[in-house]
């Protein structure tokens, strides 16, 4: 009896790390990348991103910044790492809340998709993806204001929105795996947002 007591204790006490790990996971990885409630899902078991790559229809937006360039020559390397976690957190919150998920951050271009991991209707993608641009440039206007009292030049946004299939899922190695979306469509993307005009979607 004594020792299955010592069991049941040892057994309790490795479920509670668990969940303190998976806690800790949600709270310093994940919220990073996702909206809190995608997160929730994730862990109930509602949605999984343990998928091998498949095709779906997804809205993919692109955003990049004009004359940050320019900022990160003329100011301090403290300055602009400072500017650019104003701006990405910015534009974090922003696309949260139009249910976009963050598939990277490149530098000061961020990629962003609509419809995976969670299913939307293609009507809603577009609808999401064109208010998450909208918004997004709105907040623009708020870091500009912000960082001009500081001295520091304003800078423009380009958004490029384009739906179509692409291949989903995780690529990668044992070591590394990024969920992300590939393919012609995400490469339009990118070409729209390259030839869009700072400043406009």
């Amino acid at each position: 009896v004594a020792e299955m007591v010592l069991i049941k204790g040892a057994s309790d006490e490795r479920a509670q790390r668990i969940d303190e790990l998976n806690q800790e996971i949600k709270e310093q990885v994940l919220v990073r990348y996702m909206p809190p409630e995608l997160i929730n899902d994730i862990f109930d078991g509602k949605i999984s991103m343990d998928t091998k790559p498949h095709s779906r229809e997804v809205t993919v937006l692109f955003s990049d910044l004009s004359g940050f360039t320019r900022l990160s020559e003329k100011h301090g390397a403290e300055v602009v790492a400072e500017f650019l976690n104003d701006y990405l957190t910015i534009m974090n919150e922003t696309i949260f809340a139009n249910r976009g998920t963050i598939d990277k951050f490149i530098g000061d271009a961020i990629m962003v998709m609509f419809g995976a991991p969670v299913d939307m209707s293609l009507e809603d993608q577009a609808h999401n993806a064109t208010r998450c641009a909208m918004a997004m440039q709105q907040g623009m206007v708020l870091v500009n204001q912000k960082w001009s009292a500081k001295g520091i030049e304003k800078v423009s946004m380009r958004i490029g929105i384009h739906q179509g299939k692409a291949v989903v899922g995780n690529f990668g190695s044992r070591q590394r795996v990024d969920y992300t979306a590939i393919g012609p469509s995400v490469n339009l993307a990118s070409r729209i947002e390259t030839a869009c005009e700072p400043g406009s979607i």
